[in-house]
């Protein structure tokens, strides 16, 4: 899932209006690797009880990417109240997405899901408006029916298929509103931490509470995993939680920012149609829909605004 752009202080920073092809390459990785890892997800899960997976692949892929940055020369320990700033960006951003969306994953498709779950953009313009007295455009208006529209289509759907599963909509929304609360409090919390840093800490100290749910709700089983689990689990881990994020705080500072919307666009388009392949998952007309109503509704939040062209005489 795409950190925010942010600076080593927190704040947002400018980015370069063309993009390189180094990093066009690097962004269609990044936007391969947070796709398939949807259905790679679910491929786990098949095997795995859903928040012990979490829990421990997000462990061991923060404790990798921490030494990574080490390396780098990060600064990764934090100071004062950065401790504060971890905790409370943590519970939303890390805790209550990664433990709702992979509840979502394991009750419904992984296509659907990764399309639920990209609402979250929407959720932060609404959230801001409500309680933080934020502005709301038309643009932002119309995202917010688009999002609706989509999450109508899937609810609809789950409510009258047979072996359909309406909290799993529950799980990912809920876990979707979590993230666009998350970003709202990225924007006004102002960390001196290194976001390479944030991050790490936040998985870090987000796992163990996660594991806590586990031992309360779901049944330790031996990890005798095929061949294929084993690769979801190591995808997890090497790729979700490590490259991908290496890649992105790479490179997120200077990406113009109708090119990063774009990324996050095609990320539940990449997921729906790697669940086909990976996982089997044939999608129904009312999952193509609602990926274009969210679709829609994200273009709408994050696509920047045209500067209108003054009118000139000769």
């Amino acid at each position: 899932m795409p950190p925010r752009h942010q600076g080593a202080g927190g704040g947002v920073t400018q980015r370069q209006s063309v993009i390189s092809r180094e990093q066009l390459i690097g962004l269609v990785a990044l936007t391969l690797m947070w796709g398939l890892n949807w259905p790679m997800m679910k491929l786990s899960l098949r095997e795995l009880p859903a928040l012990y997976f979490r829990s421990i692949t997000m462990a061991l892929g923060a404790a990798w990417l921490c030494a990574y940055y080490m390396r780098q020369g990060v600064r990764m320990w934090p100071q004062g109240r950065e401790w504060r700033d971890i905790a409370v960006l943590g519970v939303p951003n890390m805790l209550l997405w990664h433990t709702f969306a992979i509840l979502g994953v394991q009750a419904l498709p992984s296509g659907r899901a990764s399309t639920l779950g990209f609402t979250m953009p929407v959720w932060t313009v609404v959230l801001g408006a409500v309680f933080m007295g934020l502005a709301l455009s038309w643009r932002s208006a119309a995202a917010v029916v688009a999002a609706l529209a989509g999450i109508g289509l899937l609810i609809s759907h789950e409510l009258s298929a047979l072996q359909g599963q309406p909290m799993g909509v529950l799980w990912m929304e809920l876990g979707a509103i979590s993230w666009g609360l998350g970003t709202l409090l990225m924007r006004r919390v102002q960390s001196t931490l290194p976001v390479q840093a944030l991050t790490v800490w936040m998985m870090l100290l987000s796992s163990p509470f996660i594991f806590l749910a586990a031992l309360g709700t779901e049944v330790w089983q031996p990890w005798a995993l095929s061949t294929w689990g084993w690769v979801s689990v190591a995808y997890a881990v090497l790729i979700n939680y490590g490259f991908a994020q290496i890649i992105w705080f790479g490179m997120a500072r200077d990406l113009p920012a109708s090119t990063s919307a774009m990324s996050i666009m095609a990320v539940p388009v990449v997921g729906t149609l790697c669940a086909t392949v990976v996982v089997g998952e044939i999608p129904h007309w009312q999952d193509y829909a609602a990926m274009a109503c969210v679709l829609m509704a994200i273009a709408a939040v994050l696509l920047p605004h045209r500067p209108a062209k003054a009118l000139t005489t000769d």
